[in-house]
């Protein structure tokens, strides 16, 4: 084996070896990455001397609403021929500027004021971004406001005229607290009457039509007060809280109506056009009422007129109105319609022939979640009725005495068991009428004889053979309510809190 050979190294090159240790592989492609990029700035400016393309004429094009418009570059000019060079290397002219040239014509003054005029009062997207109800039911709108607007210039001058505004012996002090007071005691009856707000969501078009009468009951009680000023506090108050009921009940159902005329997510644009042609009428009404009370008009005959105008544009409003949920009204106008035909109507007729009016002493004959006392008066009827649903979760039956049929529900229903019961409920009241109309026409000897309850009869049958149908049919209907687009919710059938426990008291 070879002798190691050894090398002898001068000191200074001994202190370099131990001062530099050997570059970690980092180091390394940190070194052949500045390398390249040295190289690569060497090779830039040749490639920089080709001749780049002139970025002159057109750039693109752009489109806004259905209109069309092309941009392009323009020289500027009394400037040189020189180029200058661009982001992207292209060769711009010294001086250049964009300039956008329309593809269509201008359009007329007037169409430029129409759209300006869209702007305000229809959403964006407009007819695609609504449901195709949105036209007539923001027309009926409209209108309801304008008189509206004419009608709050009456009532603002006849308050004005009965508080002593025109009577100079009135202190301007006595004036202010019978107005404060006045407001105060509407801002109460808003209050109050918020705790009802469960209510706006079941009978949304019938609490709506029914908050514009109220509204116009309480602009009679303002006129009212111009032929009793002396009463003007009480009646004022009367008026007020009044019109702050409505007011709340207006409001409150405002939302539910804007999103069932929106398409997408676009709420809050439905929303704000509705208010602005509501504004918008409101102005004009405003302005048309206070040019006619220059001329002294008859307070009775504006106010029947304007009255008149006001709630026939708000029945037509609510109608117009289309909902895809089922509550009481629409859920009897759906089962009615498949009982008799086999048919579930559509959205528009449901909306169309459900009742808008409902007069408070209205007898309905039909209530869900019933107390027991109410629905029977004699165990008998309810030991024979048991049996019939042991299967079920709720149980129904028929009071001959209050005219009514009453679905009790079990502790144990389910949203579907409300929706089965109620569907029930209405199969039983059509046996109940079909069967009353028979006994009426064959003219039965015991009704001339005085029978206080021409209803009471043999019902037991009626329920035993309404179970045999339900149970055949609530499913059919069910799958032919949902085709047709409506949404099936227990909670806008508003039933009672009562339950039936099926467990014994300890």
């Amino acid at each position: 084996m070879a002798p190691a050979v050894g090398i002898k190294r001068t000191a200074a090159a001994q202190a370099v070896a131990v001062q530099a240790p050997p570059p970690p592989p980092d180091a390394r492609l940190v070194r052949e990455a500045v390398r390249t990029s040295t190289i690569a700035e060497a090779v830039a400016p040749a490639a920089l001397e080709a001749p780049a393309p002139a970025l002159e004429g057109f750039l693109c094009l752009e489109e806004v609403e259905g209109r069309r418009w092309k941009y392009v570059v323009d020289a500027a000019p009394g400037k040189g021929k020189g180029k200058g060079r661009g982001r992207g290397g292209s060769a711009v002219p010294l001086g250049a500027s964009v300039r956008a040239v329309p593809l269509q014509s201008p359009l007329p003054p007037a169409e430029e004021i129409m759209a300006f005029v869209r702007s305000y009062v229809v959403p964006e997207g407009f007819p695609d971004s609504v449901t195709p109800s949105y036209v007539p039911y923001m027309t009926w709108r409209a209108l309801k406001h304008f008189f509206g607007g004419a009608m709050g210039v009456f009532t603002t001058r006849t308050l004005l005229s009965s508080v002593g505004v025109s009577q100079s012996k009135v202190t301007p002090g006595a004036i202010a607290i019978n107005w404060i007071l006045k407001d105060g005691a509407g801002r109460v009856g808003k209050m109050l009457f918020a705790r009802q707000g469960k209510k706006f969501d079941n009978d949304l078009k019938q609490l709506r039509f029914s908050s514009d009468l109220l509204l116009e009951i309480g602009a009679g009680i303002e006129l009212a007060t111009a032929a009793f000023p002396q009463f003007f506090l009480p009646m004022a108050c009367v008026a007020n809280v009044v019109k702050n009921v409505a007011a709340v009940t207006s409001t409150s159902t405002r939302t539910p109506i804007y999103k069932a005329y929106a398409r997408g997510e676009n709420i809050g644009d439905v929303t704000a056009k509705g208010e602005s042609v509501g504004n918008i009428a409101d102005l004009l009404g405003t302005g048309l009422s206070i040019f006619i009370t220059k001329r002294n008009p008859s307070l009775v005959t504006s106010f029947a007129l304007l009255s008149c105008g006001y709630l026939l544009s708000s029945y037509h409003e609510v109608r117009s109105v289309v909902l895809n949920t089922l509550n009481r009204a629409r859920f009897t106008v759906a089962v009615d319609s498949f009982i008799k035909t086999g048919y579930v109507p559509s959205l528009k007729e449901g909306n169309s022939q459900e009742t808008i009016f409902i007069h408070p002493w209205r007898h309905e004959p039909v209530s869900i979640g019933s107390r027991f006392g109410e629905a029977f008066q004699e165990p008998v009827s309810f030991v024979a009725t048991r049996p019939l649903f042991e299967d079920e979760r709720y149980m129904v039956t028929y009071n001959p005495t209050k005219d009514k049929v009453y679905a009790l529900l079990k502790d144990q229903a389910k949203p579907d068991d409300i929706l089965k019961a109620a569907f029930h409920a209405h199969v039983l009241l059509h046996f109940i009428n079909v069967s009353h109309e028979r006994k009426r026409m064959s003219s039965n000897r015991s009704d001339h004889y005085g029978n206080p309850h021409p209803r009471n009869m043999d019902f037991l049958a009626h329920i035993a053979e309404s179970c045999k149908i339900v149970s055949s049919s609530y499913g059919t209907f069910r799958k032919k309510a949902k085709e047709q687009g409506w949404i099936m919710s227990e909670s806008l059938l508003n039933p009672g809190k009562a339950r039936l426990c099926v467990t014994r008291p300890q």
